[in-house]
């Protein structure tokens, strides 16, 4: 794989918009402000896309002005990292734009960045890992740089700080804490804390041995669902085949698969049919093991451990349930591509 390098003090970050343009709104300038320092404090230079703040109706109207911004930000060699501003659900219509650009492909070949976001991003994620890239499974600019506390989660900000250094020295634990999601996001909310609980459960083991390992590849659940089945937009199933975007029984053998579920909460009736997909697809005859993210809020925590066994069907394969990554915080970052040590008995993750 192409491995970007470490960040450096001084390292300018591209801020993309790669599906909602929320970024740019007004309801928004709070964040965009709180998000900009703080980027600043972590010794990072952001650098703001041409269409990356041109609001939510215009970045949904040209798909092709995101890729345009993608394509640049791994072009300008004074880029270190490419952060996604967050998610969405449509950031496949930038796919023809991008995996057609024979420059854009060499782009990202040439110049390794670091490339860092969640949910929908997963399209763009397993997009650049077709094309060799390890990227990284982790913050994006509204939720994290733009914390309405008075600093980034510590647990996501020591995570981001892992960028600063060789992947070969990360580790994962548990958080201590995990906090709900706010229910203002308003200006008013501005340099309140989340309402935060004491983690009672770290990381279980499900079922299977509590050594396993191989390398790094998943994402959001219900966007990996969306990919195979255009349950959401019919036309994705195909773009998705067409470029060949999400991986395939081969491609998965040996891999450890990491899932979460959005901040939509599925309900377990949708949680089982998001599995259900992937197992058609052979995803769970084909890997060494699974790593489950926490449900947000922890809503249908319980649910979600009996169905994932239960479609899984495979008492053997081991399964890591509520790591920190994904849309519950605090988040982690996962890197695509990397071999993994889970150990759930020492209750560590290292790569």
């Amino acid at each position: 794989m192409y491995i970007p390098n470490s960040l450096e003090r001084g390292s300018k970050a591209a801020v993309v918009s790669l599906s909602s343009g929320m970024l740019g709104e007004d309801f928004c300038k709070h964040t965009l402000d709180i998000g900009t320092k703080r980027m600043r404090e972590t010794g990072l230079e952001p650098v703001f896309m041409e269409n990356a703040l041109k609001g939510s109706e215009y970045v949904s109207a040209h798909p092709e002005k995101r890729a345009q911004d993608l394509k640049a930000a791994f072009l300008d060699d004074s880029i270190s990292a490419i952060i996604t501003a967050i998610g969405g659900d449509d950031t496949f219509r930038t796919l023809p734009y991008l995996m057609e650009d024979e420059e854009f492909i060499r782009a990202v070949q040439s110049h390794p960045k670091i490339f860092t976001g969640f949910s929908d991003t997963t399209t763009n994620h397993l997009m650049l890992y077709k094309l060799g890239l390890q990227t990284y499974y982790g913050p994006c600019f509204i939720c994290d740089f733009g914390e309405l506390a008075n600093d980034m989660l510590h647990y996501t900000k020591s995570a981001f700080m892992n960028f600063f250094k060789p992947v070969k020295e990360w580790e994962i634990r548990p958080s201590e804490y995990w906090y709900e999601e706010r229910s203002d996001f308003s200006a008013s909310a501005i340099g309140t804390d989340r309402v935060s609980h004491r983690e009672t459960h770290s990381f279980e083991l499900l079922q299977g041995s509590p050594v396993f390992g191989g390398k790094l590849l998943g994402g959001c659940l219900d966007s990996l669902s969306d990919m195979l089945t255009g349950d959401r937009y019919p036309e994705e199933k195909d773009i998705i085949r067409r470029y060949g975007i999400f991986p395939t029984a081969e491609e998965w053998q040996g891999k450890v698969l990491f899932i979460e579920t959005s901040e939509e909460q599925p309900t377990p009736v949708q949680y089982r049919h998001y599995l259900e997909a992937l197992k058609a697809e052979g995803v769970f005859g084909a890997v060494n093991g699974i790593i489950c993210g926490k449900p947000m809020d922890e809503v249908y925590y319980e649910e979600y451990k009996d169905i994932l066994c239960e479609t899984v069907d495979n008492k053997s394969l081991p399964i890591l349930y509520n790591v920190n990554f994904g849309h519950a915080v605090p988040r982690t970052v996962l890197p695509y591509g990397a071999e993994c040590f889970v150990d759930a008995e020492s209750q560590t993750i290292k790569f």
